[in-house]
């Protein structure tokens, strides 16, 4: 069993900033990517930052500049720095990691159970 657990998420006045952070728990061997998707009421899901298998990062145009994602091998975390806050980034964002839990197992994607985030104008 594998879990994600996000957490600082909130209302924001925009220009503001929060961070938000996931802790992924359990039966993990190895991390091979991990992120943050978002999905604002009527659109797709899509992918905010996140890291990938080879270690690089990848970044929505709209937050460029603006968002930074953080990771702590050691403690199985990824963060999410978000700064200059517009309405338009409000949303609930997932955190989601694609994970292997045993060498001989393939990776298997799982994902939080989101975390809500309102930017106020």
């Amino acid at each position: 069993q594998v879990q994600l657990v996000e957490s600082g998420g909130g209302l924001v006045q925009a220009g503001g900033s929060l961070r938000l952070s996931c802790a992924a728990s359990g039966s993990i061997f190895r991390i091979n990517a991990m992120g943050w998707y978002r999905q604002a009421p009527g659109k797709q899901r899509e992918l905010v930052a996140g890291f990938t298998s080879v270690g690089s990062t990848n970044y929505a145009d709209s937050v460029k500049g603006r968002f930074t994602i953080s990771r702590d091998d050691a403690k199985n975390t990824v963060s999410l720095q978000m700064n200059s806050l517009k309405p338009e980034d409000t949303a609930v964002y997932y955190c989601n990691a694609l994970i292997k839990t045993t060498d001989w197992r393939p990776s298997y994607n799982y994902w939080g159970q989101g975390i809500q985030v309102t930017v106020s104008s």
